[in-house]
């Protein structure tokens, strides 16, 4: 059975209780991997040399660029074999052991401190949101991201589902983030090759959706240029100098705050209609939040936003607290993750996101910490 991506959202709930949907001959995969106490943070190479860059540059080309709305907008995984109920989600990976050989582990800080939001060097307001673009196997999906303020200025945030496959505990191939992404396959602000997936343990190891984000260090940007009758990449410098960064907000207690959630859902309502078409960013506006739990996703201090009617591809997206409209920036506190239907209508009505404590800032802080290639051209 070929692999195919646990992308974002796909959630139906009958009662107070979310109810994930299994996916047929999957099971539940013990994890090797230690407790979360241990707090142990893995960085997996994606693109680690030029000519890495190149392969995956190439495999983007402005032809297929153009051809990714026909990509399948993201919907996560199933970690559980209990649940049975359905929302027309797609199927997804179980979550096995993780590769402890293909990841390196980072020590605990205690450094509990957020980051600053960060304008680009050029102009009054950021682009910081975007889509990424990958394969699972043999596959093309795509999921919603924003750029972090980082001191290497080169950090992209996302859902877990959205960059590493824990049934085979591999991550995603050919893996590009398009801040601002234009019409027609255009990328106006660059694209950006990964370079290293930071995420923790518990993700890779056993998918448990409390750790499903994922902070991806990627390499200097470019753009494809027209000459002599063919398409050459030419450098445009590193994401944070070109868009901007949103800060980071660490351990926010539910309920304290308001945030805005933002994506690019595509994917099927629970009543079978596609109110959003994947190409406009869209935001659900400040709402209550609140702790939630989905125990069939090993989901025990989720933060759920309500009202939200999001959808798959919105995976990955944003949650902005205190976002500036004109200057386009706030601070990052969460990310999509699923959605939920609770009161079993036709529409989703709200959307959780793992919490971000002090563990997440530690994979954060090994992303902030990676150095990349110094020109990609």
């Amino acid at each position: 059975m070929i692999p195919r991506a646990r992308h974002f959202v796909a959630a139906a709930l009958s009662s107070a209780l979310l109810i994930v949907p299994a996916f047929t001959g999957i099971a539940h995969a013990t994890s090797a991997a230690t407790s979360a106490s241990d707090s142990k943070v893995y960085a997996v190479p994606l693109a680690k040399t030029l000519a890495d860059v190149k392969r995956v540059a190439d495999y983007w080309r402005p032809d297929r660029l153009q051809k990714t709305d026909l990509s399948t907008p993201a919907t996560p995984g199933s970690g559980a074999a209990a649940s049975t109920t359905s929302s027309g989600a797609a199927a997804g990976p179980a979550a096995p052991a993780a590769s402890a050989a293909s990841a390196a582990s980072v020590k605990r800080t205690a450094s509990t401190a957020g980051v600053s939001p960060t304008l680009p060097r050029k102009g009054t307001a950021a682009n910081t949101m975007g889509k990424v673009f990958f394969r699972f196997g043999d596959k093309e999906y795509w999921c919603s991201a924003s750029a972090v303020s980082a001191k290497n200025r080169s950090v992209v945030a996302t859902a877990g589902h959205c960059a590493y496959d824990s049934r085979t505990a591999k991550p995603a191939d050919y893996w590009i983030f398009v801040p601002n992404p234009g019409p027609g396959g255009s990328a106006p602000d660059g694209i950006y090759v990964g370079a290293s997936i930071s995420l923790h343990e518990d993700w890779s190891g056993k998918g448990d959706y409390d750790f499903d984000y994922a902070f991806v260090t990627v390499h200097r940007g470019f753009t494809w240029v027209a000459k002599d009758g063919a398409y050459v990449m030419q450098d445009v410098g590193r994401l944070q100098d070109n868009v901007g960064g949103l800060g980071l907000e660490l351990n926010k207690k539910p309920g304290t705050y308001a945030v805005t959630a933002f994506g690019y859902p595509a994917g099927q309502q629970p009543d079978g209609s596609h109110p959003y078409d994947g190409k406009t960013l869209q935001k659900c506006r400040p709402g209550a939040t609140r702790y939630t739990v989905a125990p069939g996703r090993d989901l025990q201090k989720g933060v759920e936003l309500t009202p939200c009617d999001f959808s798959p591809g919105a995976s990955g997206g944003p949650w902005v607290i205190s976002y500036d409209e004109t200057r386009r920036l706030g601070s990052l506190a969460g990310v999509n993750s699923l959605t939920w239907n609770r009161d079993a209508k036709g529409r989703y009505d709200s959307v959780s996101a793992p919490y971000f404590d002090t563990v997440t800032g530690e994979v954060y802080r090994r992303a902030a910490s990676l150095g990349t290639i110094t020109n990609v051209t």
